[in-house]
């Protein structure tokens, strides 16, 4: 790689970096070809870009942009990057899944807005609520007072139809 590919895989990094709400490390030793790609196709479903680059490019970029000091530790060996948006939550549930079936894809560390996530916080990070899940959990609560109301006058309008009704039978009979 000459210089011209690694000022310019730096400035890839640094713009994802830049662009991201989290970013997470993993050590992607001992998974196959199959596997990975399944991987990546899981990520992408979420909107997450998952790459690899070399250590020491990243630590380039990651000196370059500043912020990332944790990150210098555990970038050895081999090591996956997954960057996000919105849905920070994403990777940590689809690193857990696929840890948890193969004891591979192991998470290294993880930034989520400026905070640094050690890997032994994957089972917190990846049981956090995603987005879609607070936004309809927010929805729900909303509703559910109009609901009540609706509930409560459906029941005043059948307590008033049976009470209609039963004097109704009175007077016919």
């Amino acid at each position: 790689m000459n210089r011209t590919e690694k000022a310019e895989q730096i400035a890839e990094i640094k713009e994802l970096f830049e662009n991201s709400q989290a970013v997470y490390l993993v050590d992607y030793h001992g998974i196959d070809v199959a596997d990975i790609s399944e991987l990546r196709r899981e990520f992408r479903k979420e909107e997450v870009t998952y790459k690899v680059f070399k250590n020491t490019l990243a630590k380039k970029a990651i000196e370059e942009i500043g912020g990332y000091d944790e990150f210098n530790d555990i970038l050895v060996g081999m090591t996956g990057f997954a960057f996000t948006g919105e849905n920070f939550v994403a990777p940590a549930k689809i690193i857990k899944k696929y840890f948890d079936e193969k004891k591979t894809f192991a998470l290294k560390g993880a930034y989520i807005d400026s905070t640094f996530y050690s890997s032994d916080k994957l089972d917190v990070l990846a049981s956090m609520p995603t987005k879609d899940e607070i936004m309809a959990s927010i929805v729900g609560s909303i509703a559910q007072p109009a609901t009540g109301i609706v509930g409560a006058i459906n029941a005043v309008m059948r307590d008033l139809v049976s009470v209609v009704d039963q004097i109704s039978k009175k007077e016919a009979a």
